[in-house]
């Protein structure tokens, strides 16, 4: 028995003149949201790295404090993002991503004008990480399904390595932006360029033509039941569902690292705020090569056995890590944690490629929704506990047991169907049934 969902008209794609020498660039929307997302992941490399050194350096934060914070930001998934799924399938997905970009520039704003009155505080951080976080809910939502109308179905992978690449390449300069700023002019200022870029984002999305088509209000069903649909497709399919566990337990393990790694470098391996953004910047060297080289390693081994590949082979250098400072020098480990990065980036790529391709374009954002609801929940989790370890036990015993946690989600790669495999497949062997 399937279950009973109302036919939408498939979005119009605007294909636009492609050489082949330029393939997507050759696209006026998809440019502009390249521009849009590359500039946005500037700043929010920029303030991710700021926001951590406001509450450590010029809050003196505990690493519990420091847990609460990174975890703050990703809370909300846990009671708005099945929601989420749902409203984004019935809105103009561009126009979320829009209101989205204008919310979190006056919230990251905020944070940088009370450190001008001398009025920011620990309680600030916290409640602006929380309202970015539920921003940031609706808009990775209507990010994650809004691809498929601006790009052909042949054309996602290479969208994703093009985006990611951006996203990278943001992420090797805002560190180390960040920590100039933070070094020159304070930790906050960092958190202005953050709101700037996302005013950036906003004019660059306003600028996109491409005719969305949610369903009409008449054929609505209900938000429980819609968002029933989607859960029960992703628990319905053994290649979602296993992708979703993956990333919960993956989450888990990485957050439990961010929580405590600004801390490990200060306080346990003695970098400057300057010398943690040269350090971030290193890693994110490894983020840059692995979307870039994920469409190869997809040609040359496969979709689903590429990301086994990734998993395996390059996530286990970050054992390397909690050496920095005893019994490795921190350039060697930096460089270990880039390639542990490096297989992370290149496996998102490929697993964000499959969904966006797999996935009913009717339904993607509430099968997103699910998916990231399960995976993104790990992640405040991830951060508490990190956070707590990190009091209890420090931040380099805390780092060896969360690097642990982190190389076994290749083990639930591992346990699915993906091992038999060697790409994904292109559509579901069959619909999900009814409740």
């Amino acid at each position: 028995m399937t279950t009973s969902t109302v036919p939408v008209e498939p979005p119009v794609v605007d294909e636009g003149p492609r050489p082949g020498r330029w393939g997507l660039w050759a696209q006026r929307n998809f440019r502009k949201l390249w521009i849009g997302e590359t500039a946005s992941g500037l700043g929010t490399a920029v303030g991710n790295v700021a926001l951590a050194l406001v509450a450590v350096v010029t809050l003196d934060a505990s690493p519990f404090m420091v847990g609460v914070l990174t975890a703050s930001a990703w809370v909300p998934w846990l009671f708005l993002g099945l929601l989420a799924g749902a409203w984004v399938d019935r809105w103009p997905r561009l126009k979320v991503m829009l209101i989205c970009d204008l919310l979190l520039l006056v919230l990251f704003g905020s944070v940088p004008v009370a450190g001008w009155f001398d009025a920011l505080t620990m309680a600030q951080l916290i409640v602006v990480a929380l309202l970015a976080g539920a921003v940031k809910v609706f808009f990775s939502t209507a990010y994650g399904a809004v691809l498929p109308a601006l790009v052909a179905k042949d054309d996602l992978l290479e969208a994703n390595v093009k985006l990611r690449s951006g996203d990278s390449a943001a992420e090797i300069a805002g560190p180390g932006l960040a920590g100039l700023l933070s070094q020159v002019f304070g930790a906050a200022s960092g958190l202005l360029a953050d709101a700037v870029t996302y005013l950036v984002s906003a004019i660059c999305l306003g600028g996109i033509k491409v005719k969305e088509t949610p369903p009409p209000v008449a054929a609505r069903r209900g938000i429980l039941r819609e968002i029933g649909e989607g859960v029960r497709f992703l628990a319905g399919d053994p290649f979602l569902r296993n992708l979703a566990l993956f990333g919960a337990v993956g989450n888990l393990g990485l957050n439990g690292i961010q929580a405590v790694q600004t801390i490990f470098l200060v306080r346990s391996v003695g970098v400057s705020p300057g010398g943690i953004g040269a350090v971030f910047a290193v890693v994110s060297v490894g983020g840059l090569a692995g979307a870039a080289l994920a469409g190869r390693i997809a040609r040359r081994f496969g979709t689903a056995r590429g990301l086994l590949l990734c998993e395996l082979v390059a996530a286990p250098f970050i054992l390397l890590l909690p050496l920095a400072g005893s019994r490795l020098p921190l350039a060697v480990s930096a460089v270990a944690w880039s390639v542990a990065v490096c297989g992370v980036i290149a496996g998102n790529v490929l697993a964000g490629s499959f969904y966006q391709s797999y996935c009913p374009p009717d339904m993607i954002g509430r099968i997103r929704a699910s998916a990231s609801t399960v995976n993104f929940s790990a992640i405040p989790v991830g951060a508490l506990l990190g956070g707590w370890l990190g009091e209890v036990l420090g931040a380099r015993t805390t780092i060896w047991i969360m690097a642990g946690v982190l190389l076994s989600a290749g083990a639930v790669l591992l346990a699915g169907p993906l091992r038999a495999r060697r790409d994904f497949p292109e559509r579901p062997a069959a619909a999900p049934a009814a409740a």
